[in-house]
């Protein structure tokens, strides 16, 4: 079935508008796959790099990288560095169309990268958690980063997820161990109350999706396979992972937003699925179906989770259609049929 066949209207033109050539660039490089070296996708790329959110965002980075303090950048949220990064490559933002993404790269490697390959919120290895981890090599590579300090980042996480070579956060003397944060294989996590974390486990999956060209081998297959099976062991439509301290889990699963930071929502969880391939997985049914029941008779999703007044630019009012929403939707709804295709 085509993804626009799924449409209850034509919103691809909506996107496609020139008043908003953040989500124009990005609906020609995904839902049209306009060719790298396409003249309208060319300057698409540049008029969104000079107006609008990703403009506004570099506005406010420091000449040497970072944004509000120096640092590994966690804090405050939603300004400081990582935030920072996270929102520009959701944006679209390139290392190859403006030289401050790249010195903003470099920067948080610099700063938040410990020597095992944990990004760390306090610049040591115990600040390290699966969301951030997964967070930013997704980040990074999204952007056009390609240093190969980045490979150390996705042995790490890959092991974190399988277990392999790392020892229990009670091993103190181990080189290699968990922490009190990031306490144990498949996504387990001290802010869950121990437990497999699947906000933390689709962040991690979306980062091995795209990882980088020299990040393949058993490891990472491994560490995708076990990840797959967590999110997948139950019906993703439900989102009954454990909730740590919680009965239920949040509703916020059922909340399509836009920026996407630590916390997830459903359309996150079957674009990380579809991209590693299990896009035709009839356990991911009932969420698909759910995904295409949000939509308004124009085909448009509306902006329910939102950070309003915490990050450096909003992105529409709550419960309003929202472009950016939108996109995202499309861009899953793409990759399933993709798959279903082949």
């Amino acid at each position: 079935m085509s993804w626009q066949t799924q449409l209850n209207g034509d919103s691809l033109s909506w996107l496609l508008a020139p008043e908003t050539p953040g989500v124009r660039y990005l609906a020609l490089r995904d839902l049209l796959d306009c060719p790298e070296n396409d003249r309208e996708l060319g300057e698409a790329r540049t008029a969104a790099h000079q107006v609008g959110p990703i403009a506004a965002i570099l506005e406010q980075m420091d000449e040497a990288g970072y944004w509000v303090e120096p640092g590994p950048g966690y804090n405050p949220k939603y300004h400081a560095s990582v935030w920072s990064i996270i929102m520009l490559a959701q944006l679209g933002a390139s290392a190859a169309e403006d030289a401050r993404i790249d010195r903003a790269c470099r920067y948080l490697l610099d700063h938040a990268l410990a020597p095992g390959g944990q990004f760390t919120a306090s610049g040591a290895p115990s600040g390290t958690a699966d969301c951030l981890q997964g967070n930013l090599c997704w980040a990074l590579v999204a952007l056009g980063c390609r240093d190969p300090r980045l490979e150390k980042a996705f042995e790490w996480m890959a092991r974190s997820v399988t277990g392999e070579g790392i020892a229990p956060a009670t091993d103190r003397q181990a080189a290699v161990r968990y922490y009190a944060g990031k306490c144990g294989p498949t996504f387990a996590c001290g802010a869950n109350n121990k437990l497999p974390c699947a906000w933390g486990g689709v962040k991690v999956m979306l980062a091995l999706a795209q990882r980088p060209f020299s990040c393949h081998g058993p490891l990472i297959q491994r560490a995708i396979q076990q990840g797959v099976d967590f999110l997948l062991g139950v019906d993703p439509a439900e989102a009954a992972y454990p909730a740590g301290y919680s009965s239920k889990p949040s509703q916020n699963w059922w909340k399509f937003g836009f920026p996407i930071f630590y916390v997830t929502d459903l359309l996150q969880l079957v674009e990380a699925l579809a991209l590693l391939g299990y896009g035709n997985d009839p356990r991911l049914a009932r969420a698909l179906a759910l995904i295409r029941d949000k939509q308004d008779g124009n085909g448009r999703w509306a902006l329910e989770y939102s950070y309003i007044g915490k990050t450096w630019i909003d992105f529409g009012p709550k419960k309003q259609p929202n472009k950016w929403v939108t996109l995202r939707a499309l861009r899953v709804l793409k990759a399933v049929s993709a798959e279903q295709v082949n």
